[in-house]
């Protein structure tokens, strides 16, 4: 058993889609990032990595490569649980925290445990995801941007 943190923050800005958990959420602002900046699946991406010893999501999908500008990171999930999968490892469940102001995420969570779920071959009670606000604190607050907290627990196959 094997488990794995992974976080990831973004810039809210006007003119983006806001994608989070592989699900297109209305908002005024949409994040920015080099692929569709999906904070939650990059997150899950980097705690998957981390548990199997792989590095980040930096390391396989870097930031400078034009192969993966505007990429769907539900793509590089699917490419995190194929790594993972080619080092003996099967997932047990992932656990994330949203943090944002606006919009709300909860009517939202069913449809991204279920993108997650799909992706990864697991259930959807091996999915939790939990949102809360920065309560009007820091960058967060001031909606300039959010963040995406991931851990998961691996073992192997």
């Amino acid at each position: 058993m094997r488990i794995g943190y992974g976080i990831d923050f973004h810039q809210l800005v006007e003119g983006r889609d806001l994608m989070i958990g592989g699900v297109k959420i209305p908002h005024t602002k949409g994040a920015l990032g080099h692929s569709d900046a999906d904070v939650l699946l990059h997150a899950i991406c980097d705690a998957l990595l981390g548990a199997a010893c792989l590095g980040d999501i930096g390391v396989h999908f870097p930031d400078t490569s034009a192969e993966f500008k505007n990429i769907d990171s539900k793509i590089l999930l699917a490419k995190t649980r194929d790594l993972i999968s080619a080092e003996g490892y099967a997932i047990v469940n992932i656990d994330a925290s949203l943090c944002l102001e606006k919009p709300k995420i909860k009517p939202h969570i069913p449809a991204m445990q279920e993108t997650i779920a799909n992706i990864l071959g697991i259930g959807l009670r091996d999915i939790s995801i939990k949102a809360t606000t920065n309560e009007k604190m820091g960058f967060v607050g001031r909606e300039e941007g959010l963040v995406a907290h991931a851990v998961c627990l691996l073992q192997s196959k």
